[in-house]
């Protein structure tokens, strides 16, 4: 944990979804934790899943905390997220983030093969049967609209009983993040979670993604914790360059047609007119023009680019910003230290 500018910030390495590259580098890992990094974050999407490689860096290390950024919720009814974040909870030590996602219909539906619904109200209920199954206060009987336990339907054989997780969990209440971007699910987060995962952030443009946002009485305990990637270079163009291929892959390219987060979200940011220009360039094809529609400016706001020096002055702005975590991406073994250096002191 570090404490700097206006407020503490903790710091992160998030090794997302991979393919059939090489897994995390448990140097890397082991690093991070020696050098004070708080968590290490993974993702998964229709690749590798969240929790294993979770599993994998826990029996490898001792303190540093272990965190899904994200686990889709309609890739597990909420009683297995329970029993598979209780156990790797108790295996390392009560060391587990939970962040959750509703994702999109293109994985919803093109990869889990359900219907994609009402994603507020499903994160809702979602929550609540996670947070009820780890408390374990009662047999959980439960019925929600999306969600309920025991099953209820026509077709029930009506031979079910409540039951409760059938072993005490490390912790009763583990901290639960919610990825959220537009104003009602970020209104949600504050309402229901722990901590918010934004996809991008500006800490520049604060008042554009906080705009139609309700914050209740109980959001000043909630963290904000977007995604910060990190491209250090003595070349602050190329260094900003290089991120441009894969932003237009979220921008222009992920979720569905009709209907990508990540596009709208940008938009929000103020950046509504290179937004549908990437996108219209993505999906007819033009990839590599799509990358380059993207404003420096853009990246340059929502990335740390450029020498370490660089770097340190534009964190200024973040330190000064709401945000609690920065989930460090794009970091290697060279990384690593530079950023523990800047951010940790």
């Amino acid at each position: 944990m570090v404490k700097l500018g206006l407020h503490t910030m903790r710091t992160t390495v998030n090794f997302g979804p991979w393919g059939t590259g090489a897994a995390p580098n448990l140097a890397v890992v082991q690093q991070a934790e020696a050098l004070g990094y708080d968590s290490i974050w993974t993702a998964e999407a229709a690749g590798t899943d969240a929790v294993v490689p979770l599993t994998w860096m826990a029996a490898h290390t001792s303190r540093i905390r272990l965190a899904t950024g994200v686990m889709q919720m309609t890739a597990r009814p909420p009683t297995v997220t329970a029993m598979t974040t209780a156990t790797l909870d108790q295996l390392s030590g009560g060391r587990v983030i939970l962040g959750l996602g509703a994702s999109g219909p293109a994985v919803v539906e093109g990869w889990h093969g359900v219907a994609y619904g009402r994603p507020l109200s499903r994160s809702r209920e979602y929550v609540d049967m996670v947070r009820r199954t780890l408390a374990r206060q009662a047999p959980l009987d439960v019925k929600h609209q999306h969600y309920s336990v025991p099953y209820r339907g026509d077709d029930a054989t009506g031979l079910a009983s409540a039951t409760k997780l059938m072993f005490r969990p490390t912790r009763s209440r583990v901290p639960i993040y919610l990825a959220a971007m537009g104003a009602r699910s970020v209104s949600l987060a504050y309402e229901i979670a722990d901590g918010i995962i934004p996809a991008f952030y500006s800490p520049y443009r604060e008042d554009a993604f906080f705009e139609g946002v309700e914050r209740g009485p109980r959001a000043a305990g909630v963290e904000l914790a977007p995604f910060v990637t990190v491209s250090i270079g003595d070349d602050v163009t190329a260094a900003i360059g290089k991120l441009k291929p894969g932003l237009s892959f979220w921008i222009g390219g992920m979720g569905a047609g009709g209907l990508n987060f990540y596009n709208r979200f940008v938009q929000r940011l103020g950046y509504r007119g290179f937004a549908e220009e990437v996108q219209r360039l993505h999906t007819s094809g033009r990839r590599g023009e799509a990358a380059a529609a993207i404003p420096d400016e853009f990246v340059d706001e929502i990335a740390l680019c450029g020498p370490p020096a660089r770097i340190a002055e534009r964190l200024g702005a973040w330190h000064e910003s709401q945000v609690g975590t920065m989930i460090l991406t794009g970091l290697d073994a060279a990384a690593v230290p530079v950023m523990a250096e800047l951010v940790l002191g």
